[in-house]
């Protein structure tokens, strides 16, 4: 029995609220469960220096965990002078991810910083981080940018393992510190697949299991996208 008598192809409980940071372009709180991440669009006119002869601009990413976002206490890394392999993985991630959500030809001169800070972890930051940074962005863009062709298609993510033999959505830290199988999905509103992050953790899985899960995690980000639009509307 998962918590909350949760059916194997059923999201935890998703909100996504908006404007809660008075200071930045675009700032959302998203919540899977018990996951709780502040995403913030900060708009700058400038580029990267190898930029500095392109016609497009930029969108990055900056992820990080509070110090009590776990169950024990966690030091910042900013204490320990570098990031953690993980932290810069996901972080990567989630700049990819939220670019093909624009079209950067429509930003030139400009980048968009998405800082993703998770205040409370229970499994799925990183898909979170990418539901909730795109509503930031997509704010951002529409209040304090002129040029609104830059929107191009809503992006969001969804985490899926297999445990027991049986596929389960939207895994909480406790289902996916114990699952055979894990991957991560990021999708478009087209239904176009983005990025496919897919490990066997402790069995390897099947390419009938892999499209299952393709299937199941599409139609989940599709939920996820009608409440991206609700939120930005």
């Amino acid at each position: 029995m998962r918590k909350k008598d949760r059916d194997h192809n059923q999201l935890r409980d998703i909100s996504i609220e908006s404007n809660v940071n008075i200071h930045a372009e675009g700032s959302v709180l998203v919540s899977f469960g018990n996951t709780k991440v502040i995403c913030n669009a900060s708009i700058e006119n400038n580029v990267p220096r190898w930029m500095k002869n392109s016609d497009e601009g930029w969108i990055t990413a900056e992820y990080g965990m509070l110090p009590r976002s776990t169950n024990e206490r966690m030091g910042r890394e900013a204490a320990r002078g570098k990031q953690s392999g993980r932290t810069q993985e996901i972080q990567r991630l989630i700049g990819r991810s939220l670019r093909q959500a624009v079209n950067l030809k429509y930003l030139k001169g400009k980048t968009i910083n998405i800082d993703c800070d998770v205040i409370q972890a229970d499994g799925g930051t990183r898909t979170a981080s990418i539901t909730g940074g795109c509503v930031a962005l997509f704010l951002a863009i529409k209040n304090h940018h002129d040029d609104h062709r830059a929107i191009k298609s809503l992006v969001a993510a969804i985490s899926l393992g297999i445990k027991d033999n049986k596929i389960l959505l939207d895994l909480d830290y406790d289902e996916d510190s114990s699952a055979d199988t894990d991957i991560n999905i990021v999708m478009n509103e087209n239904d176009e697949l983005i990025e496919i992050q897919g490990t066997a953790e402790d069995a390897p899985f099947s390419k009938s299991e892999l499209v299952d899960m393709l299937e199941m995690g599409g139609s989940a980000i599709a939920e996820l996208i009608q409440k991206q639009k609700a939120c930005i509307e």
